[in-house]
């Protein structure tokens, strides 16, 4: 990476340099990226087809699972052509406005998700605190209010990303050491004092992620007072099973951020190429795994999957 005395202007085109150090490896390493895509599409478009048709699913909890779909694929649909890209055919050219949008839609579409789950986890705190209830409490319009308030805090919470990166008016590089375009990597071969553009991505984590993490865990932490208050172990184990497809979700999505959060303010040296695909893994594997959870721990998911299968079959 070339010092800040020989700093280019703002470049018209960037270039996304997949994951650095494995070069050779791009051909290989798009084969699990595909298939994880393919699965994804699948696994998420058959979730949403499922809930619309079976009037049965048309609960909150389910609802809220046809939401968390939708995000999924439009993750993954934002990310994962571009990495093929990359790595078939070498199309590693992306135009400055292309970036910023990306930049833009691709955390945009992950913080909506991490709101999601929090809400799920907010389903699950009703469930079992006001079961009489819960229908009124997670009326339709309760969760076309809570939609809302998610999409307006993401655009709150992301709209100023591009718009600082578009301020940044010299770089060190035209090469961004990334397989997207991701605000860190772009704002880090930036030139100039990059103090603002560190505090915001900091405040980003805090009040997306953090946020989330923290009422999440606040919800789980009563809903485990409320079932150990029911005398009953068979009536707990129920109670605790509703619960365990999203708990499963909640970890795959939080753990990639986490552990490359922990690594980097702990100072772990980690290889520069290990952390690109564990970033890549935030917007990959959940995706991937929330309707196969969902679909394995949920038994009216569980009847239709089979009996889909058993007319292909027939």
């Amino acid at each position: 990476m070339s010092s800040c005395n020989n700093s280019i202007p703002q470049p018209l085109i960037f270039i996304l340099a997949g994951i650095p150090g494995l070069e050779s490896f791009h051909g290989w390493i798009s084969l699990p990226f595909f298939l994880v895509f393919v699965i994804t599409v699948i696994g998420n478009v058959t979730i949403i087809c499922i809930i619309r048709v079976e009037m049965s699913l048309h609960e909150p909890m389910f609802l809220l699972l046809a939401m968390l779909s939708t995000v999924d694929l439009c993750l993954v649909t934002v990310t994962v052509p571009r990495m093929l890209g990359i790595f078939w055919m070498n199309a590693k050219e992306i135009s400055f406005n292309a970036c910023l949008t990306q930049m833009f839609f691709m955390p945009s579409f992950y913080v909506m998700e991490s709101g999601i789950l929090l809400a799920m986890a907010f389903d699950r705190f009703v469930a079992i605190w006001y079961p009489l209830r819960y229908t009124t409490i997670l009326a339709n319009s309760m969760l076309i209010k809570i939609a809302l308030a998610l999409l307006a805090r993401t655009v709150a919470v992301l709209t100023p990303a591009p718009i600082l990166a578009k301020r940044l008016d010299r770089f060190q590089t035209h090469i961004i050491p990334y397989s997207y375009c991701a605000y860190t990597p772009v704002v880090l071969i930036g030139c100039g004092d990059i103090s603002e553009h560190i505090t915001y991505g900091i405040m980003v984590i805090v009040a997306s992620v953090g946020f989330d993490l923290f009422f999440i865990g606040l919800s789980y932490g009563l809903i485990l007072h409320a079932v150990f208050r029911i005398p009953s172990w068979e009536a707990r184990g129920k109670a605790l099973s509703t619960c365990g497809s999203h708990l499963c979700v909640i970890g795959l999505f939080y753990f990639p951020v986490v552990f490359s959060v922990l690594a980097q303010i702990l100072g772990y040296d980690v290889a520069p190429h290990l952390l690109i695909i564990i970033d890549n893994l935030y917007f990959l594997v959940p995706p991937m795994f929330n309707p196969l959870i969902y679909g394995a721990r949920t038994k009216q998911m569980r009847e239709w999957v089979l009996r889909i299968l058993h007319c292909h079959g027939d």
